[in-house]
């Protein structure tokens, strides 16, 4: 069985992560801090996973910003 113990992302989707970080900074500041299109222009939640879902280095990029604010 592949357990995830040490993953603190484990059991936490992509779109929660997103939700929570324009809870936290807002578009805006989501987007000066992660420098991507989604973000700045038009953003929406559906857009944006969309393409994270396509971009690794992207999804990579809101996986650990995501870690900052949580706390791990």
């Amino acid at each position: 069985m592949n357990q995830q113990v040490n993953n603190p992302l484990h059991g936490i989707t992509l779109e929660q992560m997103v939700t929570r970080l324009v809870e936290h900074y807002g578009w805006a500041a989501l987007g000066e801090h992660i420098d991507v299109r989604c973000f700045n222009y038009d953003p929406s939640i559906k857009s944006s996973l969309k393409f994270l879902r396509r971009t690794a280095w992207a999804r990579q990029q809101v996986e650990a910003l995501y870690l900052t604010i949580s706390g791990e």
